[in-house]
């Protein structure tokens, strides 16, 4: 995976939620106006301890315990972030936001043009998303559709380490609201050499993390590193696997999917996600009204299954890993 990290740079190996608190820290200690909110972010760090110890750093008026209230929790960073505040709201769980999407969605995401302009919204509404974990109900979801669908919101994904503290601290810095969804799949699946310094990975940029000729398999978060991993395993079989991590899926990077679409004229998209509804089929639109005479072959779809996700049994079978995004690419690339 491409990293842009020069010799020069002091580093550091974190893990991708070590990275979470490496970019609120960066960011808190350079401009005071960022607080931290959420429920236990304080004295307990967080449930995966991605705020740990930055009470300590910065203190109970920066670092604020909330009460269990996710509505409550929205509308005070909307009203904080109107009044030229930065805060960076938790939410233990993407299962536990829906409380607060009528704040997001329908205060948050329009603020700048209910007010003319007067007024942005800088807020960052965090979450932790997906499955993976033999969690219990309501800790799986991966439902980032319902946030891209709906101008004014940018909706960041990262994948590594890396991109997590850049597009952390992009978003921070953005004058606009964003959720960041955070792969807690692979919260501490890998470490990455990350810059001790502050720097930025721009919003609505995707990464092309494996060059290939044969097939374009577009993805983002936690299904990035199993799909690099069919990739790698397909090069053995001939099948040369272009790799596009948009990291970004709402504003979608329209042109490096095409650019690779362009190149390969072949396509699948993998998310875990269900599938109606998902933004594979955004993806797949895109194609096929922009660039439909390079395509060569149907665009599969990888994805999760058009049911509420399950419980442990069930739950590895759910998720596309990487033997389904390997018949996934298979069946495009024969067709």
């Amino acid at each position: 995976m491409s990293q842009e990290v020069t010799d020069q740079e002091s580093t550091q190996s974190l893990t991708l939620v070590q990275a979470v608190r490496d970019g609120l820290y960066t960011e808190m200690e350079r401009d005071e106006s960022v607080v931290v909110m959420g429920e236990d972010v304080g004295e307990n760090g967080g449930v995966f301890r991605a705020t740990q110890d930055l009470i300590d750093e910065f203190g109970a008026d920066r670092v604020i315990d909330t009460p269990l209230a996710e509505a409550g929790i929205a509308g005070t960073a909307v009203g904080m972030a109107a009044y030229g505040m930065r805060p960076v709201a938790e939410f233990q769980f993407m299962g536990f936001i829906y409380p607060a999407f009528d704040q997001i969605v329908s205060h948050a995401a329009r603020l700048r043009t209910r007010s003319n302009g007067r007024f942005t919204c800088p807020a960052v509404f965090r979450a932790p998303y997906g499955g993976g974990i033999h969690a219990p109900e309501h800790h799986s979801e991966s439902t980032e559709t319902f946030f891209a669908h709906h101008p004014g919101l940018k909706v960041v994904m990262p994948s590594t380490p890396y991109d997590t503290k850049g597009l952390l601290i992009s978003a921070i810095r953005d004058p606009d609201p964003v959720v960041f969804l955070e792969p807690k799949l692979i919260y501490r699946a890998f470490r990455d050499d990350v810059p001790e310094d502050d720097y930025t990975v721009p919003i609505g940029e995707a990464n092309v993390r494996r060059e290939g000729s044969d097939v374009s398999v577009f993805t983002w978060g936690a299904m990035t590193p199993a799909t690099m991993d069919a990739a790698e395993e397909l090069a053995g079989e001939g099948i040369d696997c272009e790799v596009v991590d948009l990291r970004t899926v709402s504003p979608l990077d329209e042109e490096t999917i095409k650019e690779s679409f362009e190149k390969t004229g072949r396509g699948v998209v993998v998310h875990e996600a269900h599938k109606t509804g998902g933004l594979a089929g955004e993806i797949v639109a895109t194609i096929q009204e922009d660039i439909l005479l390079y395509q060569e072959a149907p665009i599969t779809r990888v994805t999760g299954f058009d049911v509420p996700f399950p419980l442990y049994s069930l739950e590895e079978y759910y998720l596309p890993e990487t033997a389904r995004i390997k018949d996934g690419i298979r069946e495009t690339v024969e067709f």
